[in-house]
């Protein structure tokens, strides 16, 4: 099977994308710490849903390219 190289570019934009909002939230950390809440958590959760997503992006591209 040939490697889609629209599907591999789609996947590597998404890719990009997620690394800088990563990058973005990681330099640009919260001005005041907030009151005691879940704020923080739903930073990290956020942080967490990226990084996964840019992890899923990177095994179906190389599984991809492993079947190419």
């Amino acid at each position: 099977m040939e490697l889609d190289l629209d599907e591999s570019s789609l996947a590597i934009g998404r890719i990009e994308r997620a690394l800088s909002r990563i990058e973005k939230a990681l330099a640009n950390p919260p001005k005041q710490p907030p009151p005691a809440s879940a704020a923080p958590e739903a930073d990290q959760s956020a942080l967490r849903a990226e990084v996964a997503a840019v992890i899923g992006e990177l095994d179906r591209l190389i599984a991809e390219a492993d079947r190419g």
